[in-house]
């Protein structure tokens, strides 16, 4: 009698996947078995990819827009998009889990709803999945990005400061002059004025390490209110261009004026703002009368002028510090106010 059939586990793979005797080797291809309702799927990716790439590879395949995907992946938890660009030689042993659903079955919802109304005054429409939407826009904008906000917590209200940083992360110009640029800001922080003042000089801006800390003079020289947010956008316009170049030479003032007309077309796209009733409008802001910085930052000291500054000065010891220590620091100050508050600090 001939044994019964034994049953087949279905096996997804990616379009134009080798033979088992073509598969490359460990350092050239790594293989990663997705688990969607129970099916397993297996992607095929090269080393060097990200889970930017594994996330474009799922909607391509499942048709899963990147939006909806939610990877369950062990002890390291869930993880959403936008998706940040971690390497995927740190999952390929992991059993990773798809939480999401496929356009059909979003559709299929939809008109069972239609089928079935719900008892309510004004028909609702079924929802479709978005035919609009650019994926590579928003996965564009989650590398190309700054991918820390860092306000001093030790200087007054620095949930404004937070507010003001977000605000220039998320100015449309910015992220669309970012994108073209391929720009990636590891922190994005405040300047404390009185660290950055002489009796010739006032350091409106500082790019340290090309990109990897770019510093801002947000606050006014008082204390007393903030900087209009238009000077400071063109500060941070100035502080990018130093991603590339160093030197206040002829290529770095063609990038900075590129680099504003980029920003100021992407906000005119996006219909402008009333500026007399924003949160960060100051009518009293002279503008760029300042030292905008001594050229581009590296290893802790200015490349060139700016009076030869070294990197760990300031009473406060924050000039010159990387991102790793800018982030302990600001651990350290935030546990520092909670001891002294008892312990109900922001």
């Amino acid at each position: 009698m001939a044994s019964p059939p034994q049953s087949l586990e279905k096996v997804r793979f990616v379009a134009d996947d080798p033979s088992p005797e073509e598969v490359p080797s460990s350092d050239q291809a790594i293989s990663l078995t997705i688990s969607h309702h129970g099916t397993p799927h297996i992607f095929r990716l090269p080393a060097s990819s990200t889970i930017l790439d594994l996330s474009a590879d799922i909607a391509t395949t499942l048709s899963i827009p990147p939006a909806s995907q939610k990877l369950l992946i062990p002890k390291i938890g869930l993880l959403k998009p936008p998706f940040a660009p971690t390497p995927l030689t740190t999952l390929s042993s992991k059993k990773i889990q798809l939480l999401a659903s496929t356009p059909s079955e979003i559709a299929s919802v939809s008109v069972r709803r239609t089928a079935s109304p719900l008892r309510t005054s004004s028909p609702l429409k079924a929802a479709t999945p978005s035919k609009t939407h650019d994926w590579r826009k928003a996965q564009d904008e989650a590398t190309y990005t700054f991918h820390t906000i860092l306000p001093l917590p030790y200087l007054p209200d620095p949930e404004r400061s937070r507010r003001y940083l977000v605000r220039l992360r998320d100015d449309a110009g910015i992220k669309a002059a970012m994108r073209k640029h391929k720009f990636s800001v590891g922190v994005l922080t405040e300047m404390n004025p009185a660290e950055h003042t002489t009796h010739e000089s006032r350091t409106l801006g500082l790019n340290r390490n090309r990109g990897e800390v770019i510093e801002l003079r947000l606050r006014t020289d008082a204390y007393d209110g903030y900087r209009d947010y238009k000077v400071i956008r063109k500060t941070l316009c100035h502080e990018l261009a130093h991603n590339v170049f160093g030197d206040h030479d002829r290529n770095f003032w063609d990038l900075t004026g590129e680099i504003e007309k980029e920003v100021e077309r992407g906000d005119w796209r996006n219909g402008g703002r009333a500026v007399s009733n924003e949160e960060f409008y100051n009518a009293d802001d002279p503008g760029e009368d300042g030292h905008v910085d001594g050229g581009g930052w590296s290893g802790g000291e200015f490349v060139l002028g700016g009076g030869g500054r070294e990197g760990r000065g300031g009473a406060d010891g924050m000039v010159g510090m990387n991102r790793r220590e800018l982030m302990a620091k600001a651990a350290e100050e935030r546990m520092k106010r909670q001891a002294r508050t008892g312990g109900s600090g922001s």
